[in-house]
């Protein structure tokens, strides 16, 4: 009984290479037809693609498995719709296009089945059923790698966001600032804490500016992580100074009972930066303005 069950799966792998060449060609205008995302994928890179699969579905269903998809001659399979599927998502394709891939192959398929079986319909049913099933398994394995790239690609696109969301900048010799906007988590904490040490190192500040004018709210959690990176910049031997405490945060810091100790605190940056001059023994004054007397001479 076995020997017969891998017989049957061999002659359908036989069947795969024999009329690959028509399954492929339909295959192809198929998937076109259901996805038209020509923009994002050109015939010839779909093409190779497409065969790619029909020769590792053919060599994988002349072993057995497809019920579960178990045994190491699938490993490859899966591993390349996982890959295309990590692509896809990356190049833009929806899910429904990339599972498409995997389901479009149905049609030609059945169809060669069908040439194949055509004096046994017993045999094409069968045939018909369990391929049904494996592609079903395949596409859903499909969805699952998309949606595996598609975390992937939002987790680094956060990290990006969260880089370029703390910028550090050298306001003068030995001054530097960091500007903070929007929501100040543990994540964000570290990524600022990090930055703002490198710009301390890197410029040979010992003072360093924390605004928070873009913070929308400071509770009891963005202040511990305040008081943390301030810390921490004092280990490296710069002095911080808080500016855009703004009338509602400051009496928010006064009810939480929040001690900031004896950080310098400013409403706006600008009185920040007067401030750091200060303590840089620094003075800004005005040009002097020529004389018209000086011009002529």
């Amino acid at each position: 009984m076995r020997e017969a069950k891998v017989a049957e799966q061999k002659n359908t792998g036989r069947i795969l290479i024999a009329d690959q060449a028509s399954i492929l060609k339909a295959w192809t205008e198929q998937q076109f037809a259901d996805t038209g995302r020509r923009e994002l994928l050109s015939e010839s890179e779909l093409a190779e693609q497409s065969r790619a699969f029909l020769a590792l579905l053919a060599a994988a269903l002349s072993h057995g498995g497809e019920a579960t998809l178990s045994g190491p001659h699938w490993d490859d399979i899966r591993a390349s719709l996982s890959a295309l599927s990590r692509g896809r998502a990356l190049s833009g394709f929806t899910p429904s296009e990339t599972a498409t891939f995997v389901f479009s192959l149905k049609k030609p398929l059945f169809e060669s089945l069908g040439r194949a079986y055509a004096d046994q319909p017993r045999r094409l049913a069968e045939e018909t059923w369990k391929i049904s099933l494996l592609l079903d398994r395949l596409g859903l394995l499909t969805v699952d790698a998309y949606q595996q790239g598609r975390e992937q690609v939002i987790i680094r696109q956060q990290q990006e966001l969260l880089e370029l969301s703390t910028p550090v900048i050298r306001l003068w010799a030995g001054i530097v600032a960091v500007p903070l906007i929007g929501t100040l988590d543990s994540e964000r904490t570290q990524v600022v804490m990090e930055s703002l040490l490198e710009a301390i190192v890197d410029n040979e500040a010992t003072i360093a500016i924390i605004d928070i004018t873009g913070v929308p709210t400071v509770d009891t959690l963005v202040a511990q992580h305040l008081l943390k990176t301030i810390a921490a910049a004092r280990l490296m031997g710069a002095e911080c100074i808080l500016s855009g405490i703004r009338p509602q945060i400051a009496q928010t810091i006064v009810h939480l009972g929040v001690d900031l100790g004896d950080v310098g605190t400013k409403s706006t940056l600008a009185d920040a930066l007067r401030l750091a001059f200060q303590k840089r023994s620094l003075v800004v004054s005005a040009a002097q303005q020529r004389t018209a007397s000086q011009h002529g001479a």
